[in-house]
């Protein structure tokens, strides 16, 4: 059976009877709920706060929209696939804008809209006929506090190429700000001919996923920002889920945050930036000036100064005493005017009868006129920016200047070896298996949701019987396992809302603020049941187990390894701090290793505010199991 969605069209079925029956069936389902979400404006409308990043404030809102908690329909894509068949995706559209809108006007929250919108409409509809404009003036809102996001539909890019300025130039026109939500566009269209282009850049969530740990992530990103510098654009980086994600994105310079570390999507959205995110920011600013200091006097060289006055004969004996000086500086009145760099002036100043004619000239006559000169306050990554835009200092090296005057100098190589240094240190909270982040971010984490008060599900996920597994198939395969379990967990998530650590060993934690938790951890049972067969003996799997030693020495059967995962919802004000939720994670987590299988436990106990109680784990009777 193939089925194809059309605008305004039924689905399109070859197969059999019955199928096409079934698949008639759900398609008018979906009508008629579209039909009665617009009517009935079963749209829920939640705001994600945006970071500014250098100052550490909340300076807008993301609007995202909802369709119904109990329906498929939950998810925007899919409102807007079923809306277009229906016919009713300009209905659906002007809905979701005006409710946006409305909403915030109503919660009266302070800074700039971001507005979702989808360009398809407008191809299929007026521009008129979208009423952002009239919805802005009666909730008071200035379009310049505005910034339209547009959703690109690639193939209508293809056959209509001058939407996208048209549109942009109209609401350019109007006095909003736009940004384009595909960077694949965004880029053609700022090297097209049509002369408007976005004002601002979103950094997607895979870039940014994992940017601390991935070198190649790095570059890219600075490719991107590199563009965005000289196109004037406010780059914004989307779905940051950990510590060291909002700190590289801060020391490269990205100007907007926005992810479930900063602050998870609410329908009363967090006033102020959370007091984790605070706390990080001025603790890391803090001591990143003596990190940074620390850094730069590693890169630091207290190299000899030289005056106008000195000839190239005394610059010649100071390196000839000294191999490990590779560079000097030439001052007049204690600011650099030069720098001589010791290869340079060691290969011309060797040649025959060099020495002899210009011994006793001055040591301006090899000097590099035009050094890159920076202050000792200076960060690591904007002294290695400096150096990208300009290969030749990299080099012949830098001097440092300490209000103006002359302090040293510094070489690439040590910048490098610095830089190295630094991302080993920002990888200490990751997990070398896997990746992903360890006991503190997830902490960090736990406490930042419980300081904004978000409603949000811990599940802790835990392998049975692995360590016979481990003895029979070895450590590798134990590896890979844990890796593939990873994988499993990680794809069932939602990055822009859900938060994925390793705890160590065959243990994970996620911290769900998808409201489909429950089915996401079930499609990872199902998925990890199907996965985890290809790394068993077909012999092992028909008896259902293997033979292994147990701690007496002694041969034992033991099941084939599934997976286990505790699940504790966690509403506002319900605990005070990550410790309390470890105690109740873990008894979860060994509830649902008392089941066969793989597993769900899920605890509903309601448990009061104080560590003895929460000591007690709560009566099965009050809790409910979920079979895999």
């Amino acid at each position: 059976m193939q089925l194809l969605a059309c605008p305004q069209a039924v689905p399109v079925w070859n197969g059999d009877k019955g199928d096409a029956l079934d698949m008639l069936r759900d398609y008018s389902k979906s009508i008629y709920k579209i039909f009665d979400v617009i009517e009935h404006q079963r749209i829920e409308v939640l705001f994600q706060p945006i970071l500014d990043i250098a100052s550490c404030s909340i300076i807008g809102y993301e609007g995202q929209v909802r369709g119904p908690s109990d329906d498929l329909l939950h998810s925007p894509s899919r409102m807007q696939r079923v809306a277009k068949q229906a016919g009713k995706l300009l209905d659906l559209e002007n809905l979701c804008c005006q409710l946006t809108i409305g909403r915030f006007a109503e919660l009266k929250l302070q800074g700039v809209l971001f507005l979702r919108l989808n360009a398809a409409v407008f191809l299929a509809h007026k521009f008129k006929e979208i009423h952002v404009v009239q919805f802005l003036e009666k909730a008071g809102i200035d379009p310049e506090h505005v910034v339209i996001t547009l959703q690109v539909d690639a193939p209508y890019d293809i056959s209509h190429p001058n939407f996208l300025p048209k549109i942009l130039t109209r609401f350019n026109d109007l006095g909003f700000k736009t940004v384009l939500e595909d960077q694949g566009e965004m880029f053609a269209l700022l090297h097209s001919e049509f002369g408007v282009s976005p004002t601002h850049v979103f950094i997607n969530p895979f870039l940014i996923q994992d940017i601390d740990k991935d070198p190649v992530k790095v570059q890219l990103i600075k490719s991107l920002l590199e563009i965005a510098e000289i196109s004037g654009l406010t780059t914004m980086a989307e779905g940051i889920a950990t510590r060291g994600e909002l700190l590289l994105a801060r020391d490269m310079g990205i100007s907007l945050g926005k992810g479930p570390f900063v602050a998870g999507a609410g329908l009363n959205p967090a006033r102020v930036v959370p007091r984790a995110v605070r706390n990080l920011l001025a603790t890391s600013n803090r001591d990143s000036q003596p990190d940074d200091r620390h850094g730069i006097n590693a890169v630091l060289e207290m190299a000899p100064a030289f005056t106008l006055e000195n000839n190239n004969e005394d610059v010649f004996q100071v390196f000839e005493k000294n191999p490990q000086i590779s560079l000097v500086a030439v001052t007049n009145n204690k600011l650099p005017v030069g720098l001589v760099n010791r290869s340079v002036f060691i290969n011309r100043f060797a040649r025959p009868y060099q020495r002899e004619l210009y011994g006793k000239k001055s040591c301006s006559t090899f000097m590099d006129p035009e050094p890159l000169i920076v202050d000792r306050n200076i960060s690591i990554q904007e002294l290695s920016r400096l150096l990208a835009e300009d290969q030749r200092h990299v080099s012949l090296g830098f001097v440092f200047t300490d209000n103006g005057q002359y302090l040293g100098v510094g070489t690439s190589q040590s910048l490098i070896h610095e830089i190295t240094e630094m991302q080993i240190q920002s990888a200490r909270y990751a997990n070398p298996l896997t990746g992903l982040p360890g006991n503190s971010p997830i902490d960090e984490h736990i406490n930042l949701l419980l300081a904004t008060e978000e409603a949000f599900t811990v599940c802790y996920f835990d392998l049975d019987h692995f360590k016979p597994f481990n003895d029979v198939y070895g450590f590798s395969m134990g590896d890979a396992m844990i890796q593939m379990t990873a994988k499993v967990i990680a794809e069932e998530c939602d990055h822009d809302l859900d938060f994925v650590g390793h705890i160590g060993g065959d243990d994970f934690i996620v911290l769900f603020q998808s409201i489909d938790w429950e089915a996401r951890c079930r499609n990872v049972l199902a998925k990890f049941g199907l996965s985890a067969m290809s790394f068993f003996e077909p012999i092992d799997i028909e008896r259902g187990g293997y033979i292994a030693e147990n701690r007496r020495g002694e041969k034992e059967f033991h099941n084939l390894t599934t997976l286990s995962i505790g699940a504790v919802p966690v509403k506002p004000k319900m605990f005070k701090s990550h410790r309390n939720i470890a105690v109740i994670a873990s008894e979860s987590k060994k509830m649902a290793k008392s089941m066969h299988g793989n597993s769900l436990f899920v605890n509903q106990r309601n448990y009061a505010e104080n560590l003895e109680e929460l000591q007690q784990f709560a009566d099965p009777v009050e809790s409910r199991l979920v079979g895999a």
